[in-house]
């Protein structure tokens, strides 16, 4: 809930687990007072502490002590004193500076939407919304900061909405939020990374000076994601505070934590402000993205728990946000791009043998596609290849039992291409200069409508052809070549237009076609961000196919994604991007950590690892809802060793995986505790053919059998008796 007490000027935002209070000072700044366990009221006594800090400056030359340097601001600007990073800046003829003061306050049951933006949503039951004005005299710039309090799934939900007046500004800056919290003993946890390497969980201790995570690259990218937290350095996975901080945006971003001398920290996250600015008319508004916040005392355990939940319930939207996955079979590393009907139907057939549910035809379809080097924009099937084409292919497939889906590319094109041919202006390109080139292909550009336009018909065209229920979208590069003939002051308008004309191409698509399971790709984890997650509740987690290179991309994953959102395969041997020969077994259990699928080609398998397949197949279904939806618990973990369990929400199924990477020499006993287990309930599990107590299994464990083997995994699946 969120409260007002008019006598201190305070609000109060009560979560189920924090409090989160700002107050309105006499002089007119709105600070941050609390953020942090939950407590019951908040004392008139509980008074801010000033003091004369040297060098930093005062407002008033009557009062040394008050500085906007050491006031812990809610959005703060620069050129008046605060010395910090600042959440907003701005340049029009009255210069750069911005005297941000409280001007009003609304609180209403619901949440906006905010337009053109992914957001998260929730009904009046379920949040609160508080919107503070600030306000700038002598530029008549406002800034409308919202929170909207989501109370059970402890998340407060911010952004900032900047308003002109009479004047036209300059846009250099606009952070969707910036929180001054009064220490810095912290650890900051990101997750970085590269391509195949994505969503490392990567653990810095915060010192003096500034940490920052972000991208530039016209998508949030590889090698970082729109998180960041800031953890005690005792937390556990079951215990410890941590603040966390994600973005709902899939382009530029940056997230960051500055300390000063005077050991505080200031943690920010919004849009990068490289190669940012924005051209604002008078009476005209800029809303930045959606940020989420949220506090737990609960260690690492909490903060997946609430993060994976709320991507869940509050993010992810429509049709099959709450629905299981199909698990399909995908042709890419079976045939690549060579390929015919006959050999699809093949596929098709032993994946319906297999009990596999979906088939999802990849790359080479469409145009003259036999290399990655021509065709993308050319979305026409190629009757060569498919005789009876997407519609026929479909129905056959469908008549096997199996649902039908489809590979894209639609940001991209080839400049061997029919649409190159007939629109080289619509590919993002300096003047004058020659094109930057990755894969052999370019980007269209979605800031122009018409792109856009183009874009839904022939996808939709594509869709509309064919009995389609799933479409991977993939995007294969980053984007160079920023264009320079744009007018001045648009001239680094043009990542954040992109971004809002992808959102518009999706959001149309989402609701032409409700009834599609949309995945995300960007060479696996390139864009997978809450923002893509919004139009495509799942997402491609790493073109990193194997197995044990998995382990740590699908963990970091985990920490703050649902596994219902994580797609993860199973594929060939010897693996084609590390030549490590993993068992099927491995390869299986490390699959059911996310949304099993497969990738080899089971048409050319021996009888025997067909069998093995099946066997996976029904067995993934029997706990698909329980990984799908369930509770998440990371394990024992060593250097060597993975371990994970999911657990249902009646606590009646349990799915434990162990993961062993190299064997060594007289190797200890490795006993693993489970995790959030009916400590009263009896569980069998037929694997072990043997039954043991929730507290059994969570106090004293499973000792997992020393097999002499690399790659070596066991999975066990407990059933309350």
């Amino acid at each position: 809930m969120i409260e007002y007490q008019e006598d201190l000027s305070l609000f109060h935002l009560k979560s189920r687990d924090f409090s989160y209070i700002l107050q309105v000072l006499d002089e007119g700044y709105v600070v941050h007072r609390y953020f942090g366990k939950k407590i019951k009221r908040f004392s008139p006594d509980n008074k801010i502490t000033y003091l004369d800090r040297a060098f930093s400056p005062n407002p008033t030359s009557q009062d040394r002590t008050f500085s906007l340097d050491t006031l812990a601001l809610e959005y703060s600007s620069n050129g008046l004193g605060d010395f910090r990073t600042a959440a907003i800046e701005v340049r029009n003829a009255k210069g750069t500076a911005l005297d941000l003061r409280y001007q009003g306050h609304r609180i209403f049951k619901g949440k906006k939407e905010l337009a053109g933006l992914p957001a998260s949503f929730g009904n009046e039951e379920q949040v609160e919304t508080l919107e503070v004005d600030l306000y700038d005299q002598l530029t008549e710039v406002t800034v409308t900061l919202t929170y909207s309090l989501f109370e059970e799934a402890n998340f407060l939900a911010r952004s900032a909405l900047i308003q002109t007046g009479k004047q036209a500004i300059q846009l250099e800056k606009a952070l969707s939020l910036t929180l001054d919290l009064p220490h810095k003993d912290f650890t900051i946890h990101s997750l970085t990374g590269r391509y195949g390497y994505e969503k490392e969980w990567t653990r810095t201790p915060l010192t003096q000076g500034r940490y920052s995570v972000g991208s530039i690259r016209g998508a949030s990218s590889h090698s970082r994601t729109p998180f960041i937290a800031l953890a005690d350095p005792a937390t556990t996975e079951d215990q410890g505070d941590i603040y966390s901080a994600q973005l709902v945006y899939s382009g530029n971003f940056t997230a960051f934590v500055e300390t000063t001398a005077i050991q505080t920290s200031r943690l920010g996250i919004g849009l990068n402000d490289e190669h940012f600015s924005w051209h604002l008319e008078a009476h005209s508004q800029f809303q930045t993205p959606e940020a989420l916040l949220s506090y737990t005392d609960q260690g690492f355990t909490g903060l997946t728990r609430d993060n994976q939940g709320f991507a869940r319930q509050h993010i992810a939207r429509g049709k099959w946000a709450q629905k299981e996955r199909p698990i399909l079979i995908n042709n890419w590393e079976a045939t690549y791009f060579h390929f015919t009907e006959d050999k699809i139907l093949e596929l098709a057939q032993s994946a319906k043998e297999a009990g596999i549910e979906l088939f999802v035809l990849d790359d080479g379809w469409f145009g003259k596609r036999n290399s990655d080097t021509c065709s993308l924009g050319d979305w026409v099937e190629n009757r060569d290849k498919l005789p009876s084409g997407l519609a026929g292919l479909g129905k056959k497939i469908n008549d096997l039992g199996l649902a039908f889906g489809l590979w894209f590319e639609p940001e991209m094109v080839s400049e061997d291409s029919d649409l190159y041919r007939a629109h080289p202006d619509w590919t993002i390109q300096i003047s004058g200069r020659g094109h930057t080139y990755s894969r052999e292909q370019l980007v269209l550009d979605l800031s122009k409508q018409e792109v856009c336009d183009y874009l839904i018909e022939a996808v939709s065209a594509v869709l509309e052809s064919a009995p389609i229920s799933y479409v991977k979208w993939d995007m294969n590069r980053n984007i160079t070549n920023i264009p320079e003939h744009q007018a001045n002051h648009e001239k680094h308008e043009f990542y954040h237009r992109y971004i809002l004309g992808l959102y518009q191409v999706l959001e149309e698509l989402n609701q032409r076609f409700p009834d599609i399971l949309f995945e995300s790709c960007s060479g696996g984890g390139g864009r997978n961000d809450l923002g893509m997650l919004y139009y495509m509740p799942q997402a491609w987690a790493s073109d990193n196919t194997d197995a044990i290179g998995r382990l740590s991309i699908q963990e970091g994953t985990g920490l703050i994604f649902p596994a219902v959102s994580v797609g993860s395969h199973v594929s060939a041997v010897p693996n084609h991007q590390t030549g490590r020969v993993t068992p099927l077994a491995t390869r299986g259990h490390v699959a059911m950590l996310g949304n099993l699928g497969y990738e080899l080609d089971l048409h050319a398998l021996p009888e025997r690892k067909l069998e093995q397949i099946a066997q996976q197949v029904e067995t993934y279904k029997s706990i698909r809802k329980t990984v799908q939806f369930g509770d998440y618990y990371r394990l024992k973990k060593t250097d060597n060793t993975y371990a994970y369990t999911y657990v249902n929400d009646d606590k009646s199924q349990v799915v434990f995986t162990f993961v062993k990477v190299l064997s060594q020499p007289e190797a200890p006993l490795i006993q693993v505790k489970l995790k959030g287990l009916n400590p009263e309930a009896r569980y069998y599990s037929k694997e072990l053919g043997a039954s043991f107590y929730g507290d059994e299994l969570m106090n004293i464990g499973i000792t997992i059998p020393p097999v002499q083997k690399d790659y070596y995994s066991v999975q066990y699946i407990f059933h309350k008796q």
